[in-house]
């Protein structure tokens, strides 16, 4: 895309597109035919899984009537009471509100840029996907990212966000980790993924209920080649071996 072309862009989008680039981003915002107000619409504008769009929700914290973004996967909902006991009572945050506290109008909020510091939360979900798209400020707008991009372009801490978090099943729950693991060993030509639906952190462990992996490893999961993925394979056996009654 040439500088000429992007001026073209809608102010939102060069807002974003120019954020990008300052922080050294290699991809530039795409603009889809069709407006992508919901995650369902972007994720079939672009062909991909709906849990891969990272959407946008914003609330009004009341204490301070600060913007709150969420930034979580297209197929999660958001646990309200959640968010709240990490970032204080929430309110409803009204079209008029997202659009004075972030510079964008609801539908093409993007995870960054927002024209005032929003309190920044991200969906660890995310990490279950090497490759997510956000919006880019604007209904047509879009850009694609890793979850560690998103981390490292907003400086939010990933946070246990959604409802529905998967709890360890009793039985039959070792049956496809360990299939997984297998394959892991076989020395397959693609190394699967551990995650099984979601991952939800036991806190006594220190562990996912489901993949036995530590948050560093899920963070590290996408960026890792085949010889870390076998480590990291090796130590959810270990622990899976050892896990608590």
């Amino acid at each position: 895309m040439s500088d000429e072309e992007s001026k073209s862009w809608p102010e939102g989008v060069q807002r974003i597109a120019a954020a990008l680039r300052a922080q050294g981003h290699p991809h530039t915002p795409v603009l889809l035919d069709d407006a992508a107000c919901t995650a369902q619409q972007a994720a079939d504008a672009l062909g991909i899984a709906l849990g891969q769009i990272a959407k946008s929700i914003i609330f009004r914290r009341k204490a301070d009537d600060a913007a709150v973004l969420v930034v979580t996967s297209g197929d999660r909902r958001v646990d309200e009471k959640k968010v709240e006991a990490l970032v204080g009572k929430l309110g409803r945050a009204d079209a008029a509100f997202v659009k004075e506290k972030t510079g964008y109008s609801i539908g093409g909020v993007p995870p960054i840029a927002h024209a005032t510091p929003s309190v920044t939360l991200i969906d660890q979900e995310l990490l279950r996907f090497e490759v997510i798209w956000a919006a880019a400020g604007h209904p047509h707008g879009v850009f694609q990212l890793s979850p560690q991009d998103l981390r490292r372009l907003s400086g939010a801490p990933l946070a246990d966000v959604v409802a529905g978090s998967l709890r360890l099943v009793q039985s039959g729950a070792a049956d496809p980790l360990a299939a997984r693991a297998a394959l892991a060993r076989s020395g397959a030509q693609e190394v699967p993924s551990p995650c099984i639906a979601v991952c939800q952190m036991d806190s006594r462990t220190g562990f996912c209920a489901g993949c036995y992996r530590t948050l560093d490893e899920i963070a590290l999961w996408s960026g890792a080649d085949d010889a870390g993925k076998r480590l990291i394979w090796s130590r959810i056996e270990e622990r899976a071996q050892h896990k608590p009654s």
